[in-house]
């Protein structure tokens, strides 16, 4: 049987508010801009702002790959949109001289990353951190190692629940995160169970 790996609803929880409590000490007195990637940042987004005890601003932005026709190729390109706060993704004034951090899901190759922080960084904001609940290292493609994550993953793992979805769509409400097989997911999934870890 397939290894299923599973971080329960309670170990996320002492995690992300850990990261709150140190986001918080090294915040103290200022305000934070907190530029949240969607649609799979939601849910560790809620929970980690709720643990920072700093007064937060959110930006919401939005992930967009295309692929794109020039001179006779097709090449993929990721783009960013927001709504009321695209000066957050574009480079504008909004963040100028403030402290900003880039919160998102999952780290694995950095280049989505990277070139966000590039385009939030043309703003000149005071400081840049990023934060992320699962840091994959093992496949990154650029220098970049996040400021804040909760746990460190293989890339070769496959992460549903808590905002996440399944390879099939679902799984984005369950509690634990869960990793392994689609095979063996599907089975957990079926059965309602969850290994604790």
């Amino acid at each position: 049987m397939a290894k299923v790996t599973t971080y329960s609803a309670g170990r996320i929880a002492s995690r992300i508010k850990a990261l709150g409590r140190q986001i918080s000490r090294e915040a103290a007195g200022r305000r934070l801009d907190v530029v949240v990637t969607m649609d799979r940042s939601f849910m560790f987004a809620a929970d980690l702002i709720r643990s920072i005890d700093v007064p937060v601003v959110l930006h919401f932005v939005r992930e967009d790959v295309r692929d794109v026709e020039q001179s006779g190729h097709t090449r993929r390109e990721v783009f960013f949109g927001g709504r009321g706060t695209a000066g957050a993704v574009n480079g504008q004034e909004e963040l100028k001289g403030r402290d900003v951090i880039l919160l998102d899901v999952v780290l694995d190759s950095g280049i989505t990353q990277d070139f966000l922080l590039r385009r939030i960084g043309e703003g000149k904001p005071r400081s840049l951190r990023l934060a992320v609940l699962l840091d994959k290292t093992d496949r990154r493609r650029v220098a970049l190692e996040p400021d804040y994550f909760a746990f460190q993953s293989a890339s070769n793992l496959v992460w549903s629940g808590y905002g996440l979805a399944a390879p099939n769509g679902t799984g984005r409400n369950g509690k634990n995160l869960i990793a392994g097989s689609s095979a063996a997911r599907q089975r957990t999934f079926r059965r309602g169970g969850k290994k604790r870890r």
